[in-house]
């Protein structure tokens, strides 16, 4: 089997069993083809399964040495190793060949940093001025319908824009299929779902069960390259920093939660984090919040 067969059979299992978003997908496609390329420069042939299964930690600490050359920094650097690894739990698992040399390269150290959430009345205008960055009525509901989705409900944005026609009509709850297939119900608050209805009432296009929700502009389902395109402007013309992003709007629904008395196992639950530690991350958040309301109020700050 040739290295690209490899990678082809083990993104074809992402997509289509892991479900990967396809952020994550596009990243481990680049990491996968950029170091078949690096090992057949460093060995003078082709990568096949046979000559993968031989490479020695050293070989993969040279591929992600090369990558560093290129300002490749920690966290980027950890990732790449994450799909690497993923690469040769597939090899062993489908192929029953393993890549023993990776066992001994340690991931790169990363500094954890904090979640930027936005306040309220910035997650509200940015949502607003996002839809109001096109001309067409229905184009403005309907990203103000997701953005608003996204810190109502504390939704991905990979998850809103796969929602169908199947969640309506819209009740005071939603069950969400999240990573790795898991559900979680999450509630629907009136305004998320004023803002939805709005948006379906001025759509163009029908909603049927099996259809997208969002639609693009010519009916397609609404990709978040486009989304993401339109709060750019949008976030600029508010003076707003570039960390406020669409994520950051499920950040920020986390930390108003918490700030709100909600304790950290209901936000798990609503966030669909595997774990209470990825949830934990929002006590920080909320205490380097409060130290700034502090320092600038405080007469001794």
């Amino acid at each position: 089997m040739t290295g690209e067969q490899l990678v082809a059979s083990w993104l074809a299992s992402l997509q289509n069993e892991r479900r990967l978003s396809p952020h994550t997908l596009r990243a481990y496609t680049a990491t996968g083809h950029r170091f078949l390329a690096h090992i057949a420069e460093a060995q003078g042939r082709p990568a096949d399964l046979q000559l993968l299964a031989t490479l020695t930690a050293a070989d993969f600490r040279g591929f992600l040495s090369a990558r560093r050359t290129e300002g490749l920094a920690n966290v980027s650097a950890a990732r790449e190793l994450s799909a690497l690894r993923s690469l040769a739990a597939h090899s062993r698992d489908r192929h029953d060949t393993p890549f023993p040399g990776l066992d001994g390269v340690a991931s790169p150290k990363v500094k954890k940093g904090l979640p930027r959430p936005i306040s309220p009345t910035d997650a509200r205008a940015l949502a607003d001025t996002t839809g109001e960055m096109h001309d067409e009525p229905w184009l403005q509901a309907r990203d103000t319908a997701v953005l608003l989705l996204l810190y109502g409900a504390g939704l991905r944005i990979g998850e809103a824009l796969s929602l169908t026609g199947e969640i309506l009509p819209l009740a005071e709850s939603l069950t969400i299929t999240g990573k790795g297939r898991k559900q979680r119900t999450v509630v629907m608050l009136p305004l998320v779902r004023d803002a939805i209805e709005q948006y379906l009432k001025l759509s163009p296009w029908p909603v049927t069960r099996n259809t997208p929700l969002f639609r693009g502009a010519k009916g397609g389902a609404l990709s978040d390259g486009v989304l993401r395109a339109t709060l750019r402007k949008a976030r600029t013309a508010l003076g707003l920093p570039e960390t406020a992003t669409p994520h950051a709007l499920r950040h920020s629904f986390a930390t108003h939660l918490l700030a709100r008395g909600a304790d950290l196992r209901t936000i798990q639950e609503l966030l669909g984090h595997a774990s209470l530690s990825s949830t934990q991350i929002y006590t920080s958040v909320d205490t380097a919040r409060l130290l700034d309301v502090y320092k600038s109020a405080h007469p001794r700050g």
